[in-house]
């Protein structure tokens, strides 16, 4: 998938300037809310990693018709935070295909348990920082 798939993009009202993912404008209103409502776990990991981590790495960044937890362009790398609602059947279905997705941008997506951001931090951040390539 590319931005010149525009049949793909024409479907889904996708916006691609060359610079950037494919994104959907009509969720960019949701993303901001987010940002600015972000779970317990989210903060935890905004606040106690990635806001200073080595490349930057955006909050509530929307690709295609879906709102990343977080974004690293430099690395392509989705970090996902998962509550205890991913665990549903029918939110796992939803969170395959957004992967599949997800991943025909060429994006690596990881995702975290909230149960492993409060009694593993250490380990998360040490799984994204071993996703560093070698310079």
């Amino acid at each position: 998938m590319n931005c010149y798939d525009i049949n793909y993009m024409r479907e889904y009202r996708l916006i691609c300037n060359g610079y950037h993912n494919p994104y959907n404008p009509g969720i960019v209103k949701y993303a901001r809310a987010l940002r600015k409502n972000m779970t317990p776990a989210e903060k935890k990991l905004w606040y106690g990693f990635l806001r200073h981590f080595k490349y930057r790495v955006l909050r509530q960044r929307t690709i295609d018709n879906y709102i990343a937890d977080f974004y690293c362009a430099k690395l392509r790398l989705v970090i996902e935070v998962d509550g205890s609602y991913h665990f549903t059947t029918q939110q796992q279905e939803y969170d395959k295909e957004r992967t599949k997705i997800l991943s025909k941008y060429k994006l690596q997506i990881i995702r975290f348990t909230n149960d492993q951001i409060f009694n593993d931090f250490n380990t998360v951040c040490e799984s994204i920082s071993n996703i560093l390539p070698d310079l």
